[in-house]
């Protein structure tokens, strides 16, 4: 029943902050800032998701370490598509997470070893983002104020972030009660595959690597989406705000954080850049374009698997 509820508010909530921006800015005003020019930036923003995926292949098989060196890259691709199409199905941005990492552990049979890669993945990739973040953050408050709010949130899930990292890292330490572990055995294997690490720093500082190139990559697409609508960010402007996007998109309250983020990409460069509300609509809009390219490339991994 509290599951049941805790969905129904984040429809509510996905609803309501759909309804509230596109009530503010109609749907079709946005749109039509899509122009002809818009056509380059998206192949290049379609590239750069390639781009990505491909670095998020590398570093979770690179995370495997020699097991991961047994299997084809293209295996490590096919399964980071068939991640996001489900993340686009699930109710939440880890959904696709957890059936790639079960899909590929059954089939490879190192499941445990698996969602530890890809549980380091994530948050290596959190802390990359948070990096840049506080590299770019003093040449953009030099220019505009941000509110203390945005920074000190970006900030508390930054040190969770290095805190779940550095105890995954030491979580054999960690004494499991007898009765959890014998009820779920998996734990233990857990621990081990997040451990392993210590004795692998070279693994775990590429695949730390393979984050900060991920990092600009995807700050790279977010700057072709305004200049796909006709507008130019400064870099650093786009790191900043993109981060604090990504972090309230986090927050489990919507539906893979629709609803959410279009009304903070409208609060952060109309409220503070000034920036028409309807160009701003426009280029979040055109962000779920590779989502939809990404998904469609795990749909045809889906039904190839199925045929095999």
């Amino acid at each position: 029943m509290t599951k049941i509820i805790f969905n129904i508010v984040k429809i509510l909530v996905t609803i309501g902050g759909l309804a509230y921006i596109f009530n503010k800015i109609p749907f079709g005003d946005a749109i039509s800032k899509w122009t002809s020019s818009t056509l380059p930036w998206l192949l290049l923003i379609l590239a750069c998701t390639v781009l990505l995926m491909c670095i998020q292949a590398n570093r979770w098989r690179g995370l495997l370490l020699d097991d991961g060196k047994k299997i084809k890259f293209r295996t490590f691709y096919a399964y980071i598509a068939l991640g996001y199409f489900f993340n686009n199905l699930l109710p939440s941005g880890f959904g696709g997470d957890a059936v790639k990492t079960i899909a590929f552990g059954r089939k490879f049979g190192n499941t445990a070893n698996s969602v530890a890669a890809i549980a380091i993945s994530r948050i290596m990739g959190l802390i990359a983002m948070f990096l840049c973040f506080f590299i770019a953050l003093p040449f953009v408050l030099v220019q505009y104020k941000i509110p203390f709010s945005y920074t000190i949130t970006v900030s508390a899930v930054a040190l969770i972030a290095v805190v779940v990292i550095v105890g995954g890292l030491f979580s054999d330490k960690i004494k499991i009660p007898s009765p959890l572990s014998a009820r779920i055995p998996f734990l233990l294997k857990l621990q081990q595959a997040f451990a392993i690490y210590r004795a692998h720093p070279k693994a775990f500082f590429l695949s730390g690597l393979d984050s900060v190139w991920l990092q600009i990559v995807t700050i790279i697409i977010h700057y072709a989406y305004f200049r796909a609508v006709g507008v130019e960010v400064d870099i650093a402007v786009i790191t900043v705000f993109t981060t604090i996007m990504v972090t309230f998109t986090m927050l489990p309250i919507s539906i893979n954080g629709i609803g959410i983020r279009e009304n903070v990409q409208v609060s952060l460069y109309t409220g503070l850049l000034g920036i028409p509300a309807d160009i701003v609509l426009a280029s979040t809009l055109l962000s779920y374009l590779p989502l939809l390219f990404q998904a469609l490339q795990g749909a045809v991994v889906l039904v190839g698997s199925k045929k095999d």
